[in-house]
């Protein structure tokens, strides 16, 4: 097992590869159905039918901290056997969601999400085995990194001694209750790229994904203390907040660059807040009126990003149901497909699949058939290549039925992913 820390299940097979373990334990430990279920495509037909799986705060996977290698291991391909079961083609998995890893780094330590305590091994390689068990069933596997953010909280001693950010005490800034490295430092941007491209030569991801997480999101009364850095970095623009966007499109340039180079077939992808620039703030903004504009608040510009073709896909989370006045799924969807129009950039659509029968949602997401006409008002825009669900939990408890609905409805057959 090259490169990797050998499994659980490597220790208890001895010399029998981790593939044809995996093909055993397949039909040993999940239901008869997953392992025949492993899906027959279509030549022709291509659609994005994702779910992302999230590890930040033990949020979808592990179930909770400190479970054991094979129960790690059986919740992970649970995940897998359910997007099967819904017909989808893609799991997007959070493999560093507070500069932390989920397989072994020598870049940073192992996330305190596996076992209670950041930097214990697990005993296994979460990625290694995702990625393998993911093909096995058809599936694509992406893999989801954090770029910046550190920990949910502002006190340095509670990460482990080796943390980088404790090495570099100068790379944080603390915002909003939590840690950060800072996006205007070079030293910053070249040590997230290398952390993260670490996976990418390890492991046969078929995609790279970021979320929506670049400065972070506005704090009332707060200030992102990066005087330092402007000072020293920021010269040549007109503004700090000039300044802040060029260093995101570097990472993000510098990142679809290298991805190409370390491993060809591999997408990156980006899902950004769904809304760029409001039409008030910016006329070739979209008929919104959200409290957050990605473009002024994050500054990410995502926009640019589509148009320019710096992604291979874009995945805006438009988590607002039909007719929302501040935005409306029915008006922001057309923007975007018109964004992404005559580019190189496919459009998917990140869903709100969590928010169905949440009693504290609005009455439009106490309604099973919400999403569904999400996805049939897709249809009209054939920019729209498909659709992400937030997130794995919800998938498989799904509420009040509203993921059963869209696969009733659009997912008669499984297909793939487009490329």
């Amino acid at each position: 097992m090259t490169g990797r820390v050998r499994s659980v299940w490597g220790v208890q097979m001895g010399r029998l590869s981790r593939r044809a373990f995996a093909v055993a334990a397949l039909a040993a430990l999940t239901p008869a159905s997953s392992a025949a279920a492993v899906p027959r495509y279509p030549r022709a037909a291509t659609e994005m039918r994702g779910m992302w799986l999230a590890t930040v705060a033990n949020r979808d996977w592990p179930s909770r901290a400190g479970l054991s290698p094979s129960q790690q291991w059986g919740e992970l391909v649970t995940h897998l056997d359910t997007a099967v079961r819904n017909r989808l083609n893609t799991v997007i998995f959070q493999v560093r969601p507070t500069a932390d890893a989920l397989w072994p780094s020598p870049y940073e330590p192992w996330s305190q999400y596996l076992t209670g305590t950041q930097g214990k091994a697990p005993g296994w390689d979460p990625l290694g085995s995702a990625v393998e068990e993911a093909h096995l069933r058809g599936l694509e596997l992406h893999a989801w990194f954090n770029p910046y953010r550190i920990a949910n909280h502002t006190d340095p001693k509670r990460l482990t001694a080796s943390h980088p950010a404790r090495k570099h005490p100068d790379w944080v800034v603390g915002y909003g209750g939590k840690l950060y490295y800072n996006p205007g430092l070079p030293e910053v941007r070249a040590f997230v790229q290398e952390a993260m491209l670490d996976a990418v030569r390890k492991y046969p991801v078929d995609g790279v994904h970021f979320d929506d997480y670049f400065y972070p999101y506005p704090v009332s009364g707060q200030t992102f203390d990066d005087d330092a850095a402007f000072e020293q970095y920021g010269g040549g623009f007109a503004n700090r907040a000039d300044w802040r966007r060029d260093n995101i499109n570097r990472l993000v340039g510098e990142m679809a660059a290298r991805i190409k180079s370390i491993r060809p077939g591999t997408q990156f992808g980006i899902s950004p807040f769904g809304v760029w620039r409001n039409a008030a703030t910016d006329p070739r903004g979209s008929d919104t009126r959200a409290g957050v504009q990605t473009y002024d608040d994050l500054y990410a510009d995502t926009r640019r990003w589509v148009r320019e073709n710096w992604i291979d896909y874009v995945c805006p989370q438009l988590y607002w149901n039909i007719g929302l006045a501040a935005a409306d799924y029915a008006k922001i969807l057309p923007w975007w497909a018109s964004a992404v129009r005559g580019s190189g950039t496919r459009l998917y659509v990140g869903e709100a699949l969590y928010k169905a029968g949440d009693p504290a949602q609005p009455a439009a997401w106490q309604d099973a058939g919400e999403l569904s006409r999400h996805l049939t008002l897709a249809k009209n825009h054939p920019e729209a290549r498909g659709h992400v669900f937030f997130a794995a939990k919800d998938v498989a408890t799904d509420r009040i039925g509203a993921m059963a609905r869209v696969v009733a409805d659009h997912y008669g057959r499984s297909v793939r992913p487009p490329r």
